[in-house]
């Protein structure tokens, strides 16, 4: 699980500070405050990962990415180019990663990765620092002033590096593989750094169980074509959604997959029942639905918009390996406010039944309260849930910890979080006051 992001100079962010990601993770603001950019960064990182380029030191942009960020000029702060990017990620597995072959080993099951970067010379984008962490220990290596030349380095152990004296590095190593990966000679000048691929191995399996659904999905279709090979998960707008319905069929044990989202729709109450039905022996599939028991059965065309866009939600939390990282925005777009309550319980599922991690950007005052409401009746634990609002005083992001009582409570809830209801409520009785003044008179 991801369990800490701490963004410096990137987009709206001069300084984030270290944000705690829980379990469920939910990320409030007004337009253009920020929201946006803390996830940026992490499908940043993850298409970095994919990228085939081992001198791209960030994937800003390509033809398949899941964010097209442009380059460094408009991503770093302010679009400063003197300044450099700071990303750091932390996160907690299951199995400890040992590094080391002696008795200094360095074991740990909680490992961070931290790099800044800037424009060398004005033109290419390089990292100045990177280093991971495991415990209390830091390796990493840092940029020397000879031309791409870095130093290696750790910090908080008692392992050393030893040099290898046939091949020493007088000039220092090559720059980090992307902004991540320690260069191929660190095994060759030094006889004890085999083990450093490891820490690059373990970020991009990280980062691989990173998934993430955007706030505009695909619109349905009548039918839909299967390839014969299931999906990583349901696509950047949702549009692999039904192919992993149908791909999920190939596991052939318990509850399918179809039945599991039927029920759920049954209990938000948009559908009665829902499946993916093949055309004949054609490689041909249409999605059908009923919305009352006795209604007739109908295309996921031919109903409620909302049941389309929040299919693919539905799909990626059930679909997802367990233990990944689901990235949603805006998972309520198009729900009516009871289906956006109960999204909440269906974010709480997925964690519980399958302990995937959710991070969700929201504008829903409804499914906030149904998570605050959950607490308060012990169904989901308060450490579990961590909530944070976003501002932009209009030259950078501030983000606010949401302090979360034993019953739910927030106990310093912002000014004007979801708008001045009391104002509005006032400003129309003032109005009706005046008018029926008015109307009197006459």
């Amino acid at each position: 699980m991801l369990t800490h992001l701490h963004l410096r100079n990137f987009k709206s962010w001069r300084d984030t500070g270290e944000i705690a990601l829980r379990p469920i993770t939910a990320i409030y603001g007004a337009n253009s405050s920020g929201k946006s950019a803390l996830i940026q960064a992490l499908l940043l990182l993850k298409q970095t990962a994919e990228a085939t380029d081992r001198n791209l030191t960030f994937h800003f942009a390509g033809p398949n990415t899941r964010v097209d960020l442009g380059d460094f000029a408009s991503v770093v702060h302010q679009h400063d180019t003197s300044a450099a990017i700071e990303l750091s990620l932390d996160w907690e597995q299951q199995e400890p990663l040992t590094l080391g072959d002696s008795a200094a080993d360095i074991v740990s099951t909680c490992i961070g990765f931290s790099v800044c970067a800037d424009l060398r010379n004005g033109s290419a984008v390089e990292p100045q620092k990177m280093s991971y962490r495991l415990g209390e220990a830091e390796l990493g290596m840092s940029r020397r002033p000879d031309p791409r030349c870095f130093n290696l380095y750790t910090h908080g152990s008692t392992f050393q590096f030893e040099e290898n004296r046939q091949f020493p590095p007088l000039a220092g190593v090559s720059p980090p593989i992307k902004c991540y990966g320690f260069p191929d000679d660190t095994r060759l000048f030094y006889r004890n750094a085999d083990f450093l691929p490891k820490l690059a191995y373990a970020l991009e399996e990280r980062l691989s169980g990173v998934h993430y659904l955007g706030p505009l999905r695909a619109p349905p279709q009548r039918e839909y074509r299967w390839s014969g090979m299931p999906p990583t998960d349901v696509g950047r707008v949702g549009e692999a959604a039904v192919a992993a319905l149908i791909g999920s069929r190939q596991n052939g044990a318990g509850q399918t997959l179809e039945e599991q989202i039927s029920e759920v729709f049954s209990e938000v109450g948009l559908l009665r029942k829902f499946g993916v039905e093949q055309i004949g022996d054609n490689p041909l599939y249409q999605v059908k639905v009923k919305q009352s028991e006795t209604g007739p059965e109908a295309l996921i065309t031919d109903v409620g918009f909302g049941v389309s866009q929040i299919l693919p939600v539905l799909v990626l939390c059930f679909y997802a390996p367990k233990g990944s990282t689901i990235i949603l925005e805006q998972p309520e777009i198009h729900l009516h406010p009871a289906a956006q309550s109960a999204l909440g319980d269906i974010l709480i599922a997925a964690r519980q039944r399958r302990g995937v991690q959710i991070i969700v950007e929201s504008h829903s005052e409804h499914l906030l309260r149904r998570l605050q409401r959950r607490i308060a009746e012990e169904t989901l634990p308060q450490s579990d849930l961590g909530v944070y609002f976003c501002e932009n005083n209009g030259a950078e992001s501030n983000l606010t910890t949401l302090e979360l009582d034993p019953y739910g409570n927030i106990k310093n809830w912002p000014e004007h979080f979801f708008g001045d209801e009391f104002g509005e409520i006032a400003a129309m009785s003032k109005a009706e006051i005046q008018r029926r003044m008015s109307a009197s008179e006459k």
